[in-house]
């Protein structure tokens, strides 16, 4: 064993000839269809439906998703190439497509074949965008806690409550939205949640405040209130109960997305700062020439490399079907959101007092990572999240007995 994964071989990565087909086509587009666009997308706190729209063109939004629900194939890896070159770019549009993952996966996990069939190809071809309904004013990591009810009337449900900071609610066509529909058990106060889907239009179903937020302009964090909506039976994900589930199960994998938004924004920021030490001069010589530019410059590097191997890592644990992808991932989303943070904090510090003049595009950056430590589980929740799913792997593989793994958790 080498520890905490099993062999050598656990900690490869096998990139194929079409993933880097995949960045090179994603990059170019992106280089010539957004990148000249991307700062009217923070100034004006607006991404244009035209661009959502060549993205649909591209197949971007489908990528992960199987070609038989309308997608464009491909693996976790592959999701996560096109994550990161967007936010290489533009974030937000990294959190528009990663919201659509929020709303897609647990469906293709739990949902029956009928919402399959009905809800993922519209969001595969860009015809449609999803939203996650999860947090709300008394909770954010704590899931558990949510207030929001439903009861079951007849065949149908009928869904109460306030949710805040929910990606695309505006642009959403269709929502994913937890709610309690019994009291939590003794020693099981996850449980008694349920998932349903409800539809842009719903009567009763409210978009309120949008909050104005400094980071990840483009993309909306919007208040939804729920006011007697009804859903049928039919639209509810997976088991009665089970929602609280779903929704790890469905952050288990969207992390790696989130670590691959932060990854985007350290490259994009190391780029510049790498060019910059070239074009600018200072005392007679290129900055590149100050030995304490070169180190700033080559701890850059390794970070960037580091945290590269991390995301990539447990994509490729993912796609192998290794259950280590779940305390690897939470791994990745800490790191390097963290690691991002400090690259785009030195690449400013290379470009002086440029580096803060909202036109140069360098912190924006700065302002867009942050929430990436902060969205879908905060990073310290990360931590305790990566020990225990490590536990928990370890408990099923006999290194530690089940009596002590629950004395710690």
């Amino acid at each position: 064993m080498v520890f905490p994964l099993d062999s050598l071989q656990d900690y490869q990565l096998m990139f194929k000839q079409e993933h880097e087909m995949l960045r090179k086509s994603v990059r170019e587009f992106l280089e010539r269809e957004v990148a000249p666009h991307a700062l009217e997308f923070d100034d004006k706190d607006e991404v244009p439906r035209e661009v959502l729209r060549k993205l649909g063109e591209q197949g971007l939004w489908g990528i992960g998703i199987e070609e038989n629900y309308g997608g464009q194939g491909g693996d976790t890896i592959s999701a996560v190439i096109v994550m990161e070159e967007l936010s290489r770019v533009a974030p937000p549009l990294a959190v528009i497509r990663g919201t659509n993952e929020l709303f897609s996966i647990p469906i293709l996990l739990f949902g029956s074949e009928e919402l399959r069939r009905k809800y993922i190809p519209p969001i595969a071809r860009g015809e449609a965008f999803g939203a996650h309904a999860m947090t709300e004013p008394c909770c954010g990591s704590d899931a558990a806690g949510i207030q929001t009810r439903a009861v079951k009337k007849g065949d149908r449900w009928v869904i109460n409550g306030r949710k805040i900071f929910i990606s695309n609610a505006d642009i959403a066509d269709y929502m994913v939205v937890f709610a309690r529909t019994s009291e939590p058990q003794p020693n099981r106060r996850w449980f008694g949640i349920t998932a349903f889907v409800v539809e842009k239009g719903a009567q009763g179903l409210k978009i309120g405040t949008k909050f104005e937020k400094r980071g990840l302009r483009g993309s909306h964090a919007m208040e939804v209130i729920f006011d007697d909506v009804e859903v049928p039976d039919e639209n509810r994900v997976g088991e009665v109960g089970m929602g609280f589930i779903i929704a790890m199960e469905t952050y288990d994998r969207t992390r790696v997305s989130v670590a691959a938004q932060g990854l985007g924004m350290a490259q994009a920021a190391f780029e510049r700062a790498f060019q910059y030490s070239f074009q600018r001069t200072a005392f007679g010589q290129y900055l590149a020439s100050f030995e304490a530019i070169q180190f700033t410059l080559t701890e850059m590097m390794a970070e960037l490399m580091t945290a590269r191997y991390l995301v990539y890592l447990a994509a490729y644990l993912a796609d192998q079907g290794k259950e280590e992808f779940k305390y690897v991932a939470s791994l990745a989303k800490f790191y390097t959101t963290e690691v991002a943070e400090k690259i785009v904090s030195k690449a400013i510090d290379i470009h002086g007092g440029v580096g803060v003049i909202h036109e140069t595009g360098i912190e924006r950056f700065l302002r867009d990572v942050k929430i990436t430590e902060i969205y879908e589980g905060a990073n310290n929740i990360q931590r305790v999240v990566a020990f225990r799913q490590l536990l928990r792997t370890l408990t099923k593989k006999g290194v530690i007995s089940q009596d002590i793994a629950k004395s710690i958790t």
